[in-house]
């Protein structure tokens, strides 16, 4: 039977089986969480945290962004060690639309190759998402404001995934019209039913992603009724709701330290925010006294961040500065993306690769590496009129390619145009289109290494996009202080650094409110531009300030929630 006649019968099928559902739930003897002959009781809190390996290293739920090849990129690069302390986060899901339709379920999780149209689990072989052997652990975030429809899709995933986590941290003006993320924060009893249903009722734990409010007590509080709803994982993100785009500023640790003593010993807490590079991991665990850390976008900047570098010597894949500023190369981690697309995502062997280029290697023209079959498409550039979407442009995985590579070759696009638009023209499912771009990066990436190998001074000497460079005598501001402090050559993966809001403002790139014009306006009287001793952050979200170059050079980016 073909997909859409196989949705038009699970349509139908779930709408006879809305109206059985109270009978159902009389008939139930025991509740769904409750142990059944040789089924294990669901662990739940510290026990459930400690069952999963205890991770430390977490990335974060993004829309169209932490999917599963993306997850596996981040885990290919961590040592066995690291990989036993690991766990990732689904995109965010809205919980309404995945309960109502098998389509938009297969289009954004796929445990298996069949439909997903069971909330039992499928006696298919694992594919993807919540792959046993490739993605655990793993859990699974929705948006939702009805305990019902949060708990009709969690159903769906809680077979393949280690628990269910709540969105409650989203800030962006669409989490604002649905009612949902960040802006159900003044509707306690809506948050506390929608955890007490999935702690009562769902096969996993619940977990919730929170923001800080705007005092320690009010926060705490919050903390507090989120875990007495029956979430077995809190993550506090240390901003509150305003602070996103240009507004970010920077994640308050210490609130989240103030957390951590004030809630029982046996609350398990996550910390999110100010994690620019592997180098913030540690400090942040030490300054929040969290049980773990999370990363998004600086994941999305450097999926490597939480790896060390390689155990043994090796220039093609890592390369190592002065003083200890060393990175993964981006054409080692564009390659590996790839690879990974083709191979789990094709179903394919990816092409066949020569060794990436190190200063003294004989001189070879990089060649195109072209795929082969149905998902080759000759076509570059997009038709104007384009009303019906292949099943590989419909795929997760492959939605999210292209806004990956801008996020990571940031700095490499900013300088070379030409690769900047080749990547911008290439259409979504075109992976001989991104293997052209991969094969213009790597030819980028060795004229780099070999300018720097002529000239080291020059580019040791790393100079900031405003001209600052280490030794400078002129005022610097936070943000240049941060950017010399995490800058690397533009080959190696990095962060992006923005500005505090105080320099946006000064900037022209952010208006202060009405509210706070007159304490900027105050600050300035009294000659004070801010803490350069206090450090930057990325916001743990996208929005239109994510390329820092001119409007016309970059397409929009998508939003990213979490």
């Amino acid at each position: 039977m073909s997909r859409p006649a196989l949705h038009w019968v699970v349509d139908l099928y779930q709408q006879i089986q809305r109206h059985i559902s109270p009978f159902k739930v009389m008939a139930q003897a025991t509740p769904t969480g409750a142990s059944h002959g040789s089924s294990p009781p669901k662990l739940t809190g510290r026990a459930f945290y400690e069952s999963i390996g205890s991770p430390k290293y977490i990335v974060a739920p993004m829309v169209e962004r932490s999917e599963f090849a993306w997850r596996l990129l981040t885990r290919s690069y961590l040592d066995e060690e690291r990989s036993k302390s690991f766990l990732a986060y689904s995109p965010m899901l809205h919980a309404r639309l995945f309960g109502e339709t098998a389509r938009f379920r297969d289009e954004h999780f796929q445990p298996t190759r069949d439909s997903l149209v069971s909330k039992e689990k499928s006696l298919s072989s694992p594919w993807l998402d919540g792959n046993p052997n490739l993605d655990r652990p793993l859990f699974v975030q929705f948006c939702a404001n009805k305990p019902e429809d949060l708990l009709e899709a969690a159903q769906y995933v809680a077979p393949y995934c280690d628990a269910v986590d709540l969105n409650l941290g989203c800030p962006q003006g669409i989490a604002r019209n649905g009612h949902y993320g960040a802006f159900l924060q003044e509707d306690w009893d809506t948050i506390y039913n929608m955890i007490n249903k999935l702690h009562k009722e769902l096969k996993v734990p619940v977990t919730a992603k929170m923001r800080i409010l705007d005092t320690r007590e009010k926060t705490l509080e919050y903390a507090k009724m989120i875990l007495s709803a029956g979430a077995s994982i809190l993550t506090v993100h240390g901003r509150r709701r305003e602070q996103k785009g240009h507004n970010t500023g920077i994640a308050d640790w210490q609130m989240i330290r103030y957390l951590r003593e004030q809630l029982p010993p046996e609350t398990v807490i996550f910390a999110n925010g100010n994690i620019l590079n592997s180098g913030d991991l540690e400090s942040c665990l030490a300054a929040t006294g969290a049980d773990g850390v999370m990363s998004a976008e600086g994941n999305l900047s450097d999926p490597t961040i939480f790896a060390n570098p390689p155990r043994e010597h090796n220039p093609r894949e890592y390369w190592y500065g002065a003083e200890g500023k060393g990175g993964y190369r981006m054409d080692a981690v564009f390659r590996r993306y790839l690879d990974i697309i083709h191979r789990y995502v094709f179903d394919r062997e990816p092409p066949m690769r020569t060794p990436l280029y190190v200063p003294g290697d004989p001189e070879e023209v990089p060649q195109i590496m072209e795929a082969s079959g149905d998902v080759a498409h000759e076509e570059v550039r997009p038709r104007k009129r384009q009303k019906r979407f292949s099943k590989q442009q419909l795929d997760p995985n492959i939605r999210s390619i292209q806004a990956h590579l801008f996020q990571l070759l940031r700095p490499l696009v900013s300088r070379h145009t030409d690769i900047r638009d080749a990547l911008a023209t290439t259409r979504c499912g075109d992976i001989n289109g991104f293997e052209r771009v991969l094969t213009m990066v790597e030819a980028a990436v060795k004229n780099g290494l070999d300018d720097h190998a002529a000239s080291p001074n020059v580019e040791s000497k790393l100079i900031t996009e405003d001209g600052v460079d280490e030794e400078s005598e002129l005022e610097v501001t936070p943000r240049q202080t941060t950017t010399l402090k995490y800058q690397r050559p533009w080959w190696v993966c990095q962060p992006y650094i923005r500005p505090l809001p105080d320099e946006a403002i000064k900037l022209g790139a952010m208006q202060p409110r009405k509210w706070n014009a007159s304490k900027v306006d105050s600050r300035e009287a009294a000659g004070n531009n801010g803490d350069a001793g206090r450090r930057l952050d990325v916001f743990e979200t996208q929005d239109q300030s994510l390329y820092h170059v001119a409007k016309e050079e970059l397409p929009k980016p998508t939003l990213v929630f979490g």
